[in-house]
């Protein structure tokens, strides 16, 4: 086995120091696309390097998009309506940041296109977003198994002026819907009724996606969470530069360090400023004990050091809104004065991997007590004189690599497998944790 097939973490006691943040994945993706269907040229600052971005603008050449690259996190991007390149097979990886709105973007073009990747992204459902978009007019064909990528793209027919899309698996799934949204009021020269089937999760995304639209040129009408209306003459337009704050999900695993490693650690690239919903992780941190302090693009978190008996307060709390900052929380619960209940994850189920069994069987492996549900996880933490050593799997899923970090702290000897998977949003993830380590 080559050492790039696991990394020991060394004992975990004290931490404290400052991070400056990766660009958020959820923000580069999304202004890559709306960059790519605006007119004019985009100068994007900040934008996240990792796997998923790099699909994705690596689909967006191939489709024609005029991309110059100013440095490591700084390209310029031409836009174009309309693609120019009307045939491609495009591969993905396993971002749903990226499969998912460029399926609705090219459904609404004239153009033969497959979308494929890797064999986990065929287990992800999409059939919810398929069947929206197919009411709408657009013609898409599966290539595998119904409901699940690979999937063919044919030039649509006329399209409707309303589309209902289903709220309660995935919010990307509304996401892709309103990002092409304009692309059909262009088609048609008539306004487009966006109606949500069901509770629509991870809200705080929706908003991400209106923000950055509205950013673009393009203003949302929302009547509440269940509808959403794109009015006629819109169209994208370059704001000319724009500048992608820090990934709050990354965030949450040194706010987590600063919880239970004293800290003071403090995060640079989000704050009270931001549009991310993920921040709000800081509040959870808080609610366990730590002290918070907030400024407009940055957070400090001093907490406890559980390495010397500290213990955060336990939870029972919904984290429908926060589902990938959950699962840091899962990794805090380890550390908790009592047993922590997490509701509302069922979205956990159809990530990079069944986050809720994968958790779980991770957790256990430390000697927590670990019970589940469809959507919901109960920790209770590992018993004094307990913990028990472990090689945590990692299912090619960054988070569960970055969560599962923090059980350093306990009276553990921690392997991580697979490390390299952070390379999805965090490459240099473990080189920034080590040097918070004191």
């Amino acid at each position: 086995m080559s050492s790039t097939d696991f990394l020991d973490l060394p004992a975990a006691r004290h931490a404290a120091g400052t991070v400056t943040l990766p660009g958020s994945k959820s923000i580069s993706n999304r202004v890559l696309l709306l960059s790519a269907l605006a007119v004019g040229v985009t100068r994007i600052e900040g934008v996240l390097q990792s796997d998923d971005t790099r699909v994705m603008l690596a689909a967006l050449a191939q489709l024609g998009v005029g991309i110059e690259t100013h440095g490591p996190d700084s390209v310029s991007v031409q836009g174009a309506a309309q693609f120019p390149i009307r045939e491609a097979d495009l591969f993905l990886g396993n971002a749903g940041t990226a499969i998912r709105p460029l399926t609705a973007a090219l459904a609404l073009m004239d153009g033969h296109y497959r979308l494929s990747g890797v064999p986990r992204m065929h287990e992800r459902p999409i059939g919810d977003l398929v069947d929206g978009l197919r009411e709408m007019g657009a013609r898409i064909a599966y290539q595998g198994r119904e409901g699940y990528p690979p999937l063919e793209v044919s030039p649509c027919g006329s399209l409707a002026d309303r589309v209902r899309v289903q709220g309660s698996v995935s919010s990307q799934f509304l996401t892709a819907v309103l990002m092409a949204a304009p692309l059909a009021v262009a088609r048609t020269g008539r306004a487009l009724t966006i109606d949500v089937i069901g509770e629509l999760i991870s809200r705080p995304y929706i908003e991400i996606t209106l923000n950055l639209m509205a950013r673009f040129g393009v203003t949302v009408v929302r009547s509440g969470w269940q509808q959403f209306l794109v009015e006629e003459g819109c169209c994208y337009r370059s704001p000319g530069r724009i500048f992608v704050e820090g990934d709050a999900s990354s965030a949450s695993y040194f706010l987590a360090m600063g919880a239970i490693g004293g800290g003071p650690v403090r995060v640079v690239g989000v704050g009270a400023d931001s549009i991310q919903g993920d921040i709000a992780f800081a509040d959870t941190v808080a609610a366990m004990g730590a002290t918070v302090r907030r400024d407009a693009s940055s957070i400090e978190v001093t907490g406890v050091r559980v390495a010397e008996g500290g213990r955060l307060r336990a939870f029972d709390a919904d984290f429908n809104l926060i589902p990938d900052a959950a699962m840091t929380a899962a990794a805090l619960a380890l550390f908790a004065d009592g047993p922590c209940t997490l509701r509302n994850i069922g979205s956990w189920r159809v990530k990079e991997t069944d986050r809720i069994a994968a958790m779980q069987a991770e957790l256990r492996k430390l000697g927590a007590v670990v019970e589940s549900g469809p959507d919901w996880l109960r920790v209770t933490p590992v018993a004094p004189g307990c913990w028990q050593d472990a090689c945590i799997d990692t299912y090619d899923d960054h988070r569960m690599a970055m969560c599962l970090s923090l059980a350093a702290f306990g009276n553990a000897a921690v392997r991580i497998m697979d490390p390299g998977c952070v390379s999805k949003t965090f490459p240099t993830y473990f080189d920034v944790y080590a040097g918070l380590l004191k």
